[in-house]
């Protein structure tokens, strides 16, 4: 199972649920998708970062 969602900024935050720390190695200049893929064997979630291209 996987979904994808939109990650942009709000005035000073990010609009998703992922925690800040996670997002620091990203260049906040770039727009990006969360992809949030289930892995049914290992029982986990992975969180994927997609460039979507844009930015300044």
């Amino acid at each position: 199972m996987e979904f994808k969602r939109k990650l942009y900024r709000r005035g000073s935050s990010f609009e998703t649920t992922i925690p800040m720390p996670i997002l620091l190695m990203l260049d906040k200049n770039k727009k990006y998708n969360v992809i949030f893929a289930y892995d049914d064997e290992a029982n986990k979630w992975y969180i994927k970062f997609e460039d979507v291209g844009g930015g300044k």
